[in-house]
């Protein structure tokens, strides 16, 4: 039998490569954000005022960092899966409205389209079979 064939049975697999390689490149990218302090809150936090919004530039980019930082860990472990996907996805969306908003070309904002673009379709598909959100509905059907 073609492997092909077998493709669904290895869904949550998938589902689980994706979620651990996501989930590691974004604490990457959060990491230094987080931990970058003040001033690189506020370069990060600038990006809101292409929305509108020019106040608190120093709060939004801290929450910036905190969303790719442990919004990658949870969504390397399956955990609180929706609300990750959703403030990635938003995270997302500012970033390729400030690369707009600056004149950028496609190519500086085309990366951050994509992945809103998965993180859309993760809504859609769950965590899968193999993450912490799973194992604890399991546990709380067991109780009840």
């Amino acid at each position: 039998m073609s492997p092909l064939r077998k493709r669904g049975i290895y869904r949550n697999v998938g589902l689980l490569i994706i979620r651990i390689g996501l989930g590691i490149m974004f604490i990457l990218h959060g990491y230094p954000k987080m931990f970058g302090g003040p001033d690189t809150w506020v370069e990060v936090g600038s990006a809101m005022q292409f929305l509108g919004i020019n106040f608190a530039p120093m709060f939004f980019g801290f929450m910036a960092g905190v969303t790719e930082f442990f919004g990658g860990i949870f969504l390397l472990f399956g955990l609180f899966f929706t609300p990750s996907v959703i403030f990635l996805f938003i995270v997302m969306l500012v970033a390729t409205i400030q690369h707009i908003g600056a004149g950028d070309g496609f190519v500086n904002y085309s990366h951050s389209i994509e992945i809103a673009i998965v993180f859309a379709g993760l809504l859609f598909i769950g965590p899968g079979k193999y993450s912490l959100d799973r194992k604890l509905q399991q546990r709380n059907r067991r109780r009840y």
